[in-house]
């Protein structure tokens, strides 16, 4: 409980007591490295705290949900189940990608909801204040109109549907009806944000931004509103003058505290009634804060004329010195092109004294990590094994022109500058009001910590050099190699098959398949691992992606590089998704919406996402926000026995049409008749199964078969297997990775896994924690290698482990020969199978003097 003396008191005036210790507006995440995070605002107050908009940053911030916002304020130990607003200027994949889908997970129930404006988000965290269903706490979640498509969107998967609470910001009265019925808002006043119980330091309006262009006809869409947030805080009482006091016959005791809460009393000396202001001085104007979004300039020609904004101006002539409100700060979350046009630019210079912080714009050659944990993981794994963790894409980031708009003339004292990740703008006390920069982030580059590394490993220098002899073997060995295992006798039990290199495997070459391991870790982004995301890299067939958490599209770029990462998503085959929660599909919209806008005025075909039917049903709902430019199928028809049902069906179909269009010449009654006609696969279905298909042929593979798991309703695991091919006239097999899902250990994980290449499988739980993992339907890491060990897997690659438990676990002599452990960012080539369990001493070492993982 909070002591009284941080306690925020209002009198019956509405002021503030000076026990309001501390208040600040600070920028979560600019992007930076991945370019990918749009800022979020955080309002924070004492008893309260309100967040504007959340990207991913990922894309974990987060995180993320750009990554998301998530492991952002992991990250930097900022709580969000403190958090009791959450603001969004708009409503798409750009302002609600980084929204987490709340949903029951572990030990505690979690929502994910956040906010933000205009680089990604989808699914929001904030925590269940006390981890109850039952709790009567709630996160209220403030939008324009279309607010209600996304809630519904995510009543497919909030489980506790009460803990959020929308708020739709209608609105205002004065009105223009477009001839289709759209109503559209003049901007004349500001709709005040009410809730009970809420707003004890602030009072925050909303005025609704509208372009009057859109008045010419039909493309007025929900989603062309935005929001502009006026935060304004309570004023803070004056000091009490004690001499006054006195003056006015009062003696010391309960009246004089009486009077500073705002009540009048009678004197003790006197036959006067005394007034607070008859001893108390002037309040102190509260601070004043605009979040603005333009996101076109046409949203600035209607921001520039929003009458309701004509108090907060310093050249209006309409106000009086006495009457202005004196706006302190301005966050702009407007994109560069827009800051940087005249009549945004006009806009601004209306405010003579507004501190100025662009959270949209670049800045020059920034490298700074966005997420610092991470990256110095990442450059130490590289650093050790470069083949297999590449260097981080930390690429440069060029500045586009427009860091701080150049203002001239006579309003000299405007002053805009470029966010950085942190900086706070301080609001309380009174004598601290301005920028706050203690916060933000030192400049950190691969060589500071590479030098750190070796100052507490020194030894980690042989180890990289013994790690580097792995991958200049002679040729003369790996043939060696395969000569001795085709003569080695077989016993019949698959669990020594491991150790023998699969035919598969022969003269294999380095552009056949690298998996990359996007988000190795479980439930919601860490600082050190963000949620699951596997990205199979086929080359020049282009690319899957198996599992999509928030941040994905981050983890992305920080591998390959913004462009490279344009290129990955811009070449993906489909997407598919495992199960229904959320750290496995939060980041799902924002990779599709990105192929969207890549591919716009290009021919291409739809993205073929195959999940659940809870997810089908998501997107379904998501489509009324924006188009993803997707198709959706069931993995219920990718099962081995629904395929050879729809395979049948397909068949029957066609024969059928066939035979009625060559006999309508003879008799245009069977056209009739064919159009009541219904094979038992839906016309949809097979469609979708014939792009599906195509979407094989394409990445040159021959199964793609999902099976159900132990988990929750509609969970599944995947076998992946690619075509044959040739090597010095010799037929060689494909290779066959079966990806677990989340799951118990089964017969069914078992039974797909028999003979595969690699079995990329969960380990959430440590082993002594059987029993939990019983209960939450997962694995421990020893009964994750059985199950590669029954199989006969080749390789075992363990992944989505509990973010409860940050290191490497320990293994048996046995587990250690075919068994690795998956770290974000990881990059296993096809070619590399056979040194991959050579790693894992190496990383105990590297990670034994910190609990980094």
């Amino acid at each position: 409980m909070s002591k009284p003396e941080n306690n925020v008191r209002q009198d019956v005036c509405g002021s503030t007591s000076r026990q309001n210790t501390e208040a600040y507006v600070q920028i979560l995440g600019t992007g930076m490295d991945t370019q990918e995070t749009s800022p979020s605002v955080l309002l924070f107050f004492n008893n309260e705290r309100f967040i504007f908009n959340a990207g991913e940053l990922v894309l974990y911030l987060l995180v993320h949900r750009q990554q998301g916002l998530q492991r952002f304020c992991a990250e930097h130990k900022i709580k969000l189940s403190q958090v009791d607003h959450i603001c969004l200027t708009r409503v798409c994949s750009e302002t609600a990608g980084g929204l987490p889908v709340p949903k029951n997970q572990i030990s505690q129930e979690i929502i994910l909801l956040m906010i933000q404006g205009v680089s990604g988000l989808l699914l929001t965290l904030a925590g269940i204040k006390n981890g109850s269903p039952e709790s009567t706490e709630h996160v209220d979640i403030w939008g324009p109109p279309n607010l209600d498509l996304l809630v519904n969107a995510m009543k497919n998967f909030v489980p506790h549907a009460t803990m959020v609470k929308a708020h739709i910001i209608p609105r205002s009265d004065n009105v223009m009806v477009h001839g289709n019925g759209a109503a559209l808002a003049s901007s004349l006043h500001a709709e005040e944000l009410q809730a009970e119980g809420k707003f004890k330091a602030v009072s925050i309006s909303a005025i609704l931004l509208t372009p009057t262009d859109l008045l010419d006809g039909s493309h007025f869409s929900s989603n062309d509103t935005s929001i502009v947030y006026i935060c304004n805080l309570h004023d803070i009482r004056g000091e009490f003058d004690p001499r006054k006091a006195k003056a006015c016959g009062l003696k010391k005791g309960r009246k004089l505290g009486q009077l500073q809460n705002g009540i009048s009393v009678k004197s003790d000396l006197l036959d006067i009634e005394v007034h607070p202001d008859d001893v108390i001085g002037p309040p102190i104007p509260g601070p004043i804060v605009l979040i603005v979004d333009c996101p076109t300039e046409p949203h600035a020609q209607e921001l520039l004329s929003a009458q309701a904004l004509n108090a907060y101006y310093s050249d209006s002539q309409s106000n009086s010195p006495e009457t202005t409100k004196v706006v302190n700060c301005i966050i702009h979350l407007s994109p560069a092109t827009v800051v940087s046009s005249p009549v945004y630019e006009r806009w601004m210079r209306k405010f003579d004294s507004a501190q100025h912080i662009m959270a949209r714009t670049t800045r020059e050659h920034e490298t700074t990590p966005i997420l610092e944990s991470s990256a110095r993981i990442a450059t130490r794994l590289h650093y050790l094994c470069p083949q297999l963790f590449p260097a981080p894409s930390l690429l440069s980031v060029q500045n586009d022109g427009v860091a701080a708009p150049n203002f001239k003339g006579s309003i000299s004292k405007v002053c805009g500058i470029s966010a950085e990740n942190l900086l706070k703008f301080t609001l309380r006390p009174p004598r601290r009001l301005g920028l706050d920069r203690s916060s933000v982030q030192n400049q950190m580059t691969s060589s500071v910590f590479i030098k750190e590394l070796l100052s507490e490993i020194p030894e980690i220098a042989d180890a990289a050099k013994n790690m580097s002899t792995f991958w200049h073997k002679p040729k003369e060995d790996e043939a060696e190699l395969f000569t001795r295992q085709d003569s080695e006798v077989m016993t019949g039990d698959p669990s020594l098959a491991g150790h023998a290199a699969p035919r598969c495997m022969k003269n294999v070459q380095r552009d056949d398949l690298e998996i990359v391991f996007l988000g190795t870790g479980s439930s919601i982004p860490s600082k050190y691992r963000n949620v699951s995301s596997i990205y199979f890299n086929l080359f020049s067939k282009g690319g899957l992606l198996l599992d999509c958490g928030e941040g994905t599209l981050a983890q992305l770029k920080r591998r390959y590089g913004i462009n490279g990462a344009d290129s990955a998503v811009r070449n993906l085959k489909c997407i598919w998704i495992s199960h229904i929660h959320a750290d496995h599909h939060a980041g799902l919209a924002r990779i599709l919406a990105l192929r969207r806008d890549l591919l716009k005025g290009v021919p291409h075909e739809p993205m073929l996402v195959i999940g659940p039917e809870q997810v089908g049903e998501f997107l379904k709902d998501y489509k009324k926000l924006e188009d993803l430019d997707m198709l959706f199928l069931d993995c219920r028809s990718t099962t081995v026995a629904k395929w050879d049902d729809m395979e049948a069906d397909s068949m029957n179909d066609e024969s059928r049409d066939h035979t009625v269009l060559t006999s309508l010449s003879e008799d245009s009654s069977l056209l009739r008749c064919s159009k009541r006609m219904k094979p038992s696969t839906p016309v949809d279905d097979i469609k979708l199964l014939k792009r599906f298909k195509k979407v094989l042929s394409e990445a040159g593979l021959v199964r793609f078969i999902s099976f159900p798991v132990v988990h929750c309703p509609e969970a599944f695991g995947i076998i992946l297997e690619s075509a044959e091919r040739m090597n010095c006239g010799t037929v060689v097999p494909g290779w066959k990775v079966v990806y677990s899902g989340d799951t118990r250990p089964c017969s069914e994980v078992i039974e797909a896994s028999l003979g595969a290449t690699i079995l990329i499988h969960e380990a959430t739980f440590e082993d002594g924690l059987l029993e939990e993992a019983i209960t939450r339907n997962h694995s421990t890491i020893k009964e994750a290698i059985e199950v590669g060990r029954s199989a006969g897997a080749y390789r075992i690659i363990l992944t989505h482990f509990s973010q409860r438990y940050p290191k490497v676990p320990a293994l048996d002599e046995v587990s250690i020969q075919r068994t690795c452990i998956a770290f974000d960012l990881m990059s296993v080539n096809l070619a590399d199978l056979p040194v991959l369990p050579k790693l894992l001493p190496y990383l105990k070492l590297l990670f034994r003097t910190r609990e980094l993982i």
